[in-house]
């Protein structure tokens, strides 16, 4: 706050000064010591340090996720990493990418509009001629996607959509879906030039041919969950603990995994030779099998259950009749003995 001066001390400068004792000159204004930044109108900035340094945290991991599920695919040697996260209007990213590129489309359900994955073309041909069975080198010339190229990199791009999917479910249960394939970015106007919008650029190297992969998406797109891009949000959501919500959370997470659960009547070493002259009317003598014990019901490769055989109407059935031993005290809870299943 500014010192006010009282009159008196305004009538005692006022007869210094004319008294000679004070040079008005000696009087200066203080000297403006506030920071003035420069605000372009025409680029706001819509997101804050905070929320661009979380949304390299999220791509961190979706470019490791990329690394080992390209790597697979390909059998060569994949390396993804994030280069840079920033912001700039939507005009200045169509101009910064070439002619003609790969360009995907992506719809951000249940976030509204869509985002932009741009692979580089020296990328996107080294990728079709790995697939191809070649070694990766790609083509010297420039083209856009025949068809069957076109094909071929609609699977790569869903198999990165689901690496994107995983690495923003701390965020929100993303859903991305591959809308379409351009070559011509003058072709992909999502949103107005002058909307401002988060480019991710990844340095992609496939062998040794290097590139640029950017992830656009336009601050429309992702301004329902900006409070969620912060730091307290952000750690908050990766705690571990055995805490009742995060048991609640895994519980939920495991329920919907598909598990192969199979009841064995026993085991025998056999040669193909005797597999081939198997016939109708034949007898194999099973190891350790008696009739009547009951069988080994295994979920995945091991042994959980006892169970013996059945139907239910015109399905054949087992029913649980005792736990094993390897059986964890936790595991399948809502089993019961002699509870039936399909």
């Amino acid at each position: 706050m500014t010192e006010v001066l009282s009159q008196d001390e305004i009538d005692q400068l006022l007869n210094a000064i004319n008294q000679g004792e004070t040079e008005p000159a000696d009087f200066r204004p203080a000297a403006d010591t506030r920071k003035i930044k420069i605000y372009d109108f025409k680029r706001p900035d819509k997101f804050s340090k905070e929320q661009i340094r979380t949304i390299q945290i999220m791509h961190e991991t979706f470019a490791r996720l990329t690394t080992t599920s390209l790597s697979a695919s390909l059998r060569s040697i994949i390396h993804v990493h994030v280069a840079s996260v920033d912001q700039l209007t939507y005009e200045e990213f169509i101009r910064s990418i070439p002619t003609p590129t790969t360009l995907a489309i992506i719809n951000m359900d249940p976030l509204k509009g869509n985002a932009i994955l741009e692979i580089d073309p020296a990328v996107s041909f080294s990728i079709i001629d790995r697939l191809f069975g070649g070694t990766g080198e790609g083509t010297k010339g420039q083209h856009e996607l025949t068809d069957i190229e076109t094909s071929v990199m609609e699977g790569i791009i869903v198999r990165i959509l689901g690496n994107m999917r995983e690495a923003w479910t701390t965020v929100i249960d993303l859903r991305p879906r591959l809308g379409q394939i351009d070559t011509n970015p003058q072709f992909a106007q999502i949103v107005p030039p002058n909307d401002m919008v988060v480019l991710v650029t990844l340095e992609t190297k496939v062998g040794e041919v290097e590139g640029m992969m950017n992830f656009c998406i336009p601050y429309l797109t992702i301004e329902p969950i900006i409070g969620k891009l912060s730091a307290q949000f952000w750690y908050s959501s990766v705690r571990r603990g055995n805490t009742p919500e995060n048991i609640n959370i895994l519980e939920e997470k495991l329920a919907d995994i598909d598990v192969n659960m199979v009841a064995e009547l026993g085991k025998i070493d056999i040669s193909i030779r005797d597999v081939l002259a198997l016939k109708a009317g034949d007898v194999v003598r099973l190891y350790n099998t008696r009739v009547g014990d009951p069988y080994s019901l295994n979920v995945g490769n091991k042994k959980k259950f006892l169970c013996r055989p059945g139907v239910i109407g015109k399905k054949m059935a087992v029913q649980i009749i005792k736990r094993t031993a390897v059986l964890d005290a936790a595991d399948f809870q809502e089993f019961s003995e002699g509870e039936e299943m399909i």
